[in-house]
């Protein structure tokens, strides 16, 4: 089996996503093509595996600056592939799945995904996502050389906006980017309830209201990770992080 095909597109240049590298991992031959083509459309360098032993090597040699990944794959599935390409090095990852199940976006968002997708999806809505998600990464470099203030210190909850950590009771927290942007959103305005379109505007860019479970899957996510308590959740509004009253 032909494991990886790479594409260039020329004179990509002028357009948003030159010279950024997008690594395609889907064993369907006619979705990855699509992807692919849209993206190079878009102006990505890309380059498509087929397999998941294929993605990693790929993943390794090639050094992609984002990941779009099936959780469905052949050799080992997409969530393994994740845990290994985080493990070489952190790089945004947009998963696709099969299944409206929240139970695997759970999994997905757990083992460093920082968005997904459900098929069947738009080919316009994913190179959106991708563009997002690079801007983030960019934000968050910019983040790190610019002078911050002190750690934010809410009860036992410490974020270091400079260095990008959290400590929960004195003890680091591995958050994903997105989880990261989306505990400073909260942060930012303790106990106020935001709404799950502001949260998607802020820290997705995004104004379409239909990505709002994407809101909700990243809560119980970042939830899971730095204790369910302290995020309040409003029905039918959005959320609130919730802290000590001396904070």
């Amino acid at each position: 089996m032909e494991q990886t095909h790479t594409t260039h597109t020329g004179g990509a240049a002028a357009t948003p996503g030159a010279q950024r590298r997008v690594l395609v991992v889907e064993d369907d031959r006619t979705i990855a093509d699509a992807i692919t083509a849209r993206l190079r459309a878009e102006g990505f360098q890309v380059q498509a595996a087929y397999d998941g032993p294929a993605a990693v090597a790929s993943a390794e040699s090639w050094l992609p600056e984002l990941l779009v990944l099936d959780v469905m794959l052949p050799g080992f599935d997409g969530l393994e592939v994740c845990r290994r390409v985080q493990a070489q090095r952190p790089v945004p990852v947009l998963m696709l799945t099969a299944r409206d199940d929240e139970t695997d976006m759970l999994v997905g968002l757990g083992v460093g995904a920082d968005d997904y997708m459900t098929k069947p999806f738009s080919m316009r809505e994913l190179a959106a996502r991708v563009h997002v998600l690079l801007r983030r990464v960019e934000r968050a470099t910019l983040a790190a050389h610019a002078p911050r203030g002190a750690t934010l210190r809410l009860g036992d909850l410490e974020i270091d906006h400079a260095q990008r950590r959290v400590r929960v009771q004195a003890e680091d927290v591995h958050l994903t980017p997105t989880e990261f942007d989306l505990l400073v959103c909260l942060a930012g305005t303790p106990r106020a309830v935001l709404s799950r379109e502001q949260l998607l505007a802020e820290v997705w860019d995004w104004a379409d209201a239909s990505g709002t479970r994407t809101v909700d899957s990243h809560i119980k996510a970042l939830r899971r990770k730095i204790g369910a308590e302290r995020i309040r959740t409003v029905h039918g509004v959005g959320y609130a992080l919730e802290t000590p009253a001396q904070a």
